[in-house]
């Protein structure tokens, strides 16, 4: 820990770069932020508390990275382009051998992205991290390019990018109550500390996809948010969403570690996923795909959005299949 280092000079040491897309940045009372013209701006917080969003011993450059990455998923359901963001943080000490990772899994997240760091506060307290992000989204011929959850439409179907559930898989083996191979249990674990966000994506399916939001608190939980605001419900194959876990992709890591239950509920219900889940017409297929290839991103089709509301689960034979599954909740 350096000495008599104080809250101007961590922030100096660790968080004050050079802006080129921002007018104004770190230093000053406020940012400036100038979107050029026929743009919207898009903004969201998330906030990170030790105990409750990662271990306590997490590495911290992967937390860097997760801080951010959660903000940029926002960004990317809504089809945004990055601009820039601000970081609270309150931190127990101003402990140099936690700051200098930190600092560089946050800002190698942020340059990979061209997302500026213009401003923020610290303060000595219970480790917490607080971002807000800024992102753009373009005005095409009067009209908003943003992905909105409300517009599905019945007849649409359903997608999610990537992998799910092995984020769910990790925090299981973390805390003690599933056993997992050394390799499947590194590969899970990076999938929880570090997410890719889609921003790629999410900037390829506009004028695509008809609706779309992250997924944070498991598949089925936010789904539920999309169908409530485009006033639809949906019907999903759970013999395609089984197949999203990637860490069960060797039949044998299936048979003898993760039973069939126990995939379904991590898919469907794990959370900290931070893939898109978004709908599109069925003649937007072929758009859908090359979306998909131009953001280097698989995506799977695994419903389709109903008329009648409610979210309802099938087999591969259209046989109905219990919904038992829940969503995150900090407050339930």
């Amino acid at each position: 820990m350096l000495a008599a280092m104080g809250e101007f000079d961590l922030i100096a040491r660790y968080f004050t770069r050079p802006t080129a897309r921002a007018a104004l940045g770190i230093g000053d009372d406020c940012a400036l932020l100038q979107p050029a013209p026929g743009t919207q701006l898009a903004i969201s917080s998330d906030m990170l508390v030790e105990g409750r969003h990662f271990f306590a011993d997490v590495d911290p450059f992967s937390l860097g990275h997760k801080a951010l990455a959660v903000n940029l998923s926002d960004l990317a359901a809504c089809g945004a382009t990055p601009l820039a963001f601000t970081l609270a943080l309150a931190l127990p000490q101003a402990d140099d051998a936690w700051l200098a990772p930190f600092s560089r899994g946050l800002l190698a997240l942020a340059d990979a992205h061209g997302c500026e760091l213009v401003g923020g506060d610290t303060t000595r307290g219970p480790l917490t991290i607080c971002i807000t992000v800024f992102g753009a989204v373009p005005i095409v011929d009067g009209r908003s390019q943003a992905l909105l959850r409300s517009g599905a439409r019945p007849g649409d179907d359903v997608y999610v990018s990537g992998t799910l559930g092995d984020a769910r898989l990790a925090l299981d083996a973390l805390r003690g109550s599933l056993d997992l191979p050394a390799p499947v249990l590194a590969a899970a674990r990076r999938r929880l500390e570090q997410p890719t966000p889609r921003v790629a994506l999410g900037q390829a399916l506009r004028g695509v996809a008809s609706a779309a939001l992250d997924i944070s608190d498991g598949l089925l939980g936010d789904l539920q948010h999309l169908l409530k605001a485009s006033g639809t419900g949906a019907t999903l194959d759970t013999s395609i969403a089984i197949n999203l876990i990637a860490a069960c992709a060797d039949p044998a890591c299936v048979a003898d570690i993760i039973s069939l239950k126990k995939q379904l509920e991590c898919v469907l219900a794990g959370g900290d996923d931070y893939e898109l889940a978004f709908t599109a017409p069925v003649p937007a297929r072929s758009a859908v795909q090359a979306a998909a290839r131009k953001a280097r991103t698989p995506v799977t089709r695994i419903g389709r959005i109903d008329s009648e509301p409610g979210l309802r689960l099938v087999d591969r034979c259209g046989q109905d299949v219990p919904n038992r599954y829940g969503a995150f909740d900090h407050f339930a």
